[in-house]
C-alpha cells in the first residue's frame, strides 16, 4: 500500500496489463504462432506432409480446448497469479521438449501440452481485465494485452530465419529451446507482479471511482450461471468463425509463400514480421473503437479486414496485392479477442467474466481445431491453399451476418 497510493501515479491495472501483454506474448505468440515460422524447416527434418503440418497446428488447438473451459474454475480454486504462472510454465517446458522431438507423433503429443498450457494462460489473463477495468475501459485494457502476440511475432519473424541460416536444417530445434527459455522467464515474471483482483493493492477497478458508466454490467446476470446465458453461445458462434478463419491465415501464409509463391524463408519470414509490427495497432485501437461505437460494430469492421485479407492471398495476384493482403490481416489480427473480452465483462460482469470469457474461449477453440486441419486436407487435395483461404474469406462473410444480429446487453450501459 505504501509505494501504490490511490490518487497520485499510475493505477496497478496497467501493471497488471504489461505483464498480462508479456503473458500473451509467451503462451500465444511463442506457444503458438512461431509455428507458422518453425514448420517449414521442421517439415524438411521430420518429413511431413501438408495434412501432418495441419494436424500438428490442430493437436495444439486440442490441448487449447481441453484446458479453456476448466480454466475458470482453476482459476477460481487456487487464484489467477498462480495458474498463470503454472501454465507458462507448462507452455515453456513442453516447447523445450519439443526441440528434442524426432518424429511426428511426438511433435503431435508434446504440442498438444503446449496448448494446454497456452489455453490456461491466456484465459485467465484476459479474465482479469473486467477485475481490473471498468466496462468503459475493458476494450482499451484488453486490446493491449493482446499485442503481445504481434511482439513476438515480430521477434519470431527475424529470430528464426537468422538461426536456421547459422545452423541449417536442424536449426528449428534451437529456435524451440530459445523461445523456451523466454517463455519461462516470462512465467517467473507473471507471478511476482501478477495481482487477482485490485482489492490486493487497496484499490477500486481503475473506471469505477468516477461513478456512474463504470458500473459492473446487469447485477442480476452475476448470481445466475454463465452457462444459461443465451448471449454467451451466440457471441461463442462469432468466435468460433473467428478461431476456424485467422489460424488458417497465421498457420499456412509463410508455408504459402514459400511453397507456392518461391519467397525465401528470409523474406517469407519478414513478411511475417511485418504481421506481427501491423498488429501492435490491432487489439488498442479496435478494442477502444468498440467502448466508443459499439462491440457490434467493432467486430464487423475486423471481420470485414480479414475477410478482404484472405480474398487477397487467394487470388494468386502478384506484388502489392500480397502486401495489401498482410496490411489487412495485421492491422486487425488481435482486435477479436479484446473485443470479445470485453463483450462477456459487459453481459456478465467481472465476478463471472473468467468463466464466460472461458466458455466461448472453448467455442473457439472448436474452430481453430477445424480450421488447419481442414484446410491441409483440402490443400492435399488441391495442390495449392488457394481453396483454403476462399473458404476462410465465406467463413469470414457469415460472421459478419451473424454480428448484425448481436444485440445489446438489456439495460446495461455499456455498449455491446
Amino acid at each position: 500500500m505504501e509505494y501504490q497510493p490511490k490518487n497520485t501515479g499510475m493505477h496497478y491495472g496497467w501493471v497488471i496489463v504489461f505483464t498480462g501483454m508479456l503473458s500473451i506474448c509467451a503462451c500465444l505468440g511463442f506457444g503458438r504462432f512461431a509455428i507458422g515460422m518453425l514448420l517449414p524447416s521442421m517439415a524438411v527434418t521430420l518429413k511431413l506432409t501438408y495434412a501432418q503440418m495441419g494436424f500438428i497446428s490442430t493437436a495444439n488447438f486440442i490441448g487449447y480446448l481441453a484446458s479453456v473451459l476448466i480454466s475458470g474454475h482453476w482459476s477460481s480454486e487456487i487464484g489467477a497469479r498462480r495458474l498463470i504462472f503454472l501454465s507458462l510454465l507448462l507452455v515453456g517446458i513442453s516447447m523445450a521438449l519439443v526441440s528434442q522431438a524426432a518424429s511426428f507423433q511426438q511433435v503431435l503429443f508434446l504440442y498438444m501440452v503446449t496448448g494446454i498450457g497456452s489455453g490456461a494462460a491466456n484465459v485467465t489473463v484476459m479474465g482479469l481485465v473486467s477485475a481490473w477495468f471498468s466496462n468503459t475501459r475493458r476494450g482499451r485494457a484488453a486490446g493491449f494485452i493482446v499485442i503481445g502476440s504481434g511482439f513476438a511475432i515480430i521477434i519470431s519473424g527475424r529470430l528464426i530465419p537468422f538461426v536456421n541460416s547459422l545452423q541449417g536444417p536442424e536449426g528449428w530445434r534451437t529456435n524451440w529451446m530459445i523461445l523456451s527459455t523466454i517463455v519461462i522467464a516470462i512465467a517467473c515474471l507473471s507471478v511476482l507482479l501478477i495481482r487477482n483482483r485490485p482489492e490486493d493493492k487497496g484499490l477500486q477497478p481503475l473506471g469505477a471511482e468516477t461513478g456512474g458508466p463504470g458500473k459492473p454490467a446487469r447485477p442480476r446476470r452475476q448470481t445466475g450461471s454463465v452457462y444459461r446465458e443465451k448471449m454467451i453461445y451466440f457471441l461463442g458462434l462469432i468466435y468460433f468463425l473467428f478461431g476456424y478463419t485467422y489460424v488458417i491465415y497465421a498457420t499456412f501464409i509463410v508455408t504459402t509463400l514459400v511453397r507456392e509463391r518461391g519467397f525465401s524463408e528470409s523474406l517469407a519470414g519478414n513478411f511475417w514480421s511485418m504481421v506481427g509490427f501491423l498488429s501492435l495497432f490491432s487489439g488498442p485501437v479496435f478494442g477502444t473503437l468498440s467502448d466508443r461505437l459499439s462491440r457490434k460494430a467493432g467486430l464487423i469492421i475486423v471481420f470485414t479486414f480479414q475477410m478482404i485479407s484472405y480474398l487477397l492471398v487467394a487470388s494468386g495476384l502478384p506484388g502489392i496485392f500480397l502486401y495489401l493482403s498482410i496490411f489487412f490481416f495485421g492491422i486487425v489480427a488481435w482486435s477479436i479477442p479484446s473485443i470479445m473480452a470485453a463483450a462477456v465483462g459487459d453481459y456478465v460482469g467481472a465476478q463471472k467474466a473468467a468463466k464466460a470469457f472461458g466458455l466461448v474461449t472453448f467455442i473457439f477453440g472448436f474452430g481453430q481445431i477445424a480450421g488447419p486441419a481442414v484446410a491441409g486436407l483440402l490443400a492435399e487435395k488441391t495442390g495449392s491453399f488457394s481453396s483454403s483461404f476462399i473458404m476462410a474469406a465465406a467463413a469470414a462473410g457469415i460472421a459478419i451476418v451473424l454480428t448484425s444480429f448481436l444485440k445489446k446487453p438489456g439495460s446495461d450501459s455499456g455498449k455491446t
